[in-house]
């Protein structure tokens, strides 16, 4: 019961990543607020979580609009009085390089990747700031670090996540708050699944492509990222402050000669 009694909100909840924490941040003992667009993907997370007795409230909301955001934490706070942990984890992906990347879908991506964590946080961090306490966890990637082809409006917004998480902890240490992020490599989530689907001819060549970069040979799956989150959100990770966290199969730091 790591997370006992945390009130912890996670974004893009329904699936994937987002799901999984849920679902592990429950098993811990958290009161997990399961935020997603998709409201039958949400409550299915709040139905699965009940069904082993954990405690789970869904809201629906959409953390690019300011009212939507706002009322979200007010209903939170409302019913719970504080946030001890926040979870940045709603993401869209992008496709494509510079000069292809249409205007329409660059800014929705970085509405979602980087305004997204913008909205969620601003709101928060109010209540943490009174509270003294609490943990950020931001959602980067393992391309925040590396050149990646064909990613040029993603890697921009998850570098910008990255750099956001370093400038937020320097400003909001002295309010005992930890804002940290993670940077997967690449996870076998439905979000994954659907890209490779729409993108290549071949998917599953696609994939064995992909864990040829990765040292591990495989896949990461989304408990893996899932249990990296749970240390962070936990009083364990009280010394980690402003870091990356890896959980990249060895994209970032391997190469295998």
């Amino acid at each position: 019961m790591r997370l006992k009694g945390k009130v912890i909100l996670i974004s893009g909840a329904g699936s994937g990543i987002g799901k999984s924490t849920s679902l592990l941040f429950a098993r811990e003992g958290a009161i997990v607020i399961v935020n997603d667009l998709d409201d039958t993907n949400g409550r299915q997370t709040v139905k699965e979580i009940s069904e082993f007795d954990g405690e789970a409230t869904f809201i629906q909301a959409d953390v690019t609009h300011v009212d939507s955001v706002k009322e979200m934490v007010e209903q939170i706070i409302n019913q719970y009085g504080r946030i001890d942990v926040l979870f940045n984890n709603a993401g869209i992906s992008g496709v494509g390089q510079l000069h292809e990347v249409d205007l329409d879908e660059w800014d929705k991506v970085m509405n979602v990747n980087i305004k997204g964590v913008f909205m969620l946080s601003k709101y928060v961090l109010h209540y943490m700031m009174e509270s003294k306490s609490g943990s950020i966890i931001n959602m980067s990637s393992c391309i925040a670090e590396i050149g990646l082809a064909n990613r040029a409006s993603y890697a921009a917004s998850k570098g910008a996540v990255l750099a956001l998480t370093k400038s937020m902890q320097v400003d909001y240490a002295s309010y005992n708050i930890r804002i940290n992020a993670l940077l997967p490599g690449t996870i076998l989530t439905p979000f994954v699944e659907s890209y490779l689907k729409n993108s290549y001819d071949d998917p599953e060549k696609a994939i064995e492509g992909i864990k040829r970069r990765q040292l591990s040979g495989e896949l990461g799956r989304p408990v893996d990222v899932a249990n990296a989150a749970l240390f962070l959100a936990s009083d364990e990770s009280k010394f980690m402050m402003g870091s990356p966290l890896y959980i990249d199969g060895g994209v970032v730091f391997g190469k295998d000669a």
